[in-house]
């Protein structure tokens, strides 16, 4: 059926076959036109050193600039759970850092034994 409203209703004869064709080559053409962004994770531990942060943020920025988001996550062990605020300024350290590629997507928040902060790619 074109059109079922109209008096008297107006219905055109076609392929079944054809029209199911058709239908699957619009959605493969649309999943064509899609663009997939992987989440890359980078995890930190609470007594990371500085030079350290340093070089899994340059890796970052190369996830960023790819198109990629980044699941930064800081893993504590044992009794460091007890110190989750350093793990909140090691998050905040390695966010200065990268700041100028990358936009913060979910800010930092303490789930079990890690604390994680998702990062996206800047818009240019």
């Amino acid at each position: 059926m074109i059109s079922p409203n109209a008096v008297p209703p107006v219905c055109k004869i076609m392929d079944y076959g054809k029209y199911l064709y058709e239908q699957t080559k619009k959605v493969k053409e649309a999943k064509k036109n899609q663009k997939v962004v992987n989440i890359k994770e980078i995890r930190l531990s609470p007594t990371i050193e500085e030079h350290d942060i340093e070089i899994k943020a340059n890796r970052a920025k190369k996830f960023l600039k790819d198109g990629d988001k980044v699941k930064v996550t800081v893993r504590f062990r044992g009794r460091e759970a007890d110190y989750s605020y350093k793990g909140n300024g090691i998050l905040n350290l390695f966010v200065s850092k990268i700041e100028d590629v990358c936009v913060i997507e979910k800010p930092a928040k303490l789930e079990g034994r890690n604390m994680v902060l998702i990062l996206a790619p800047k818009k240019a």
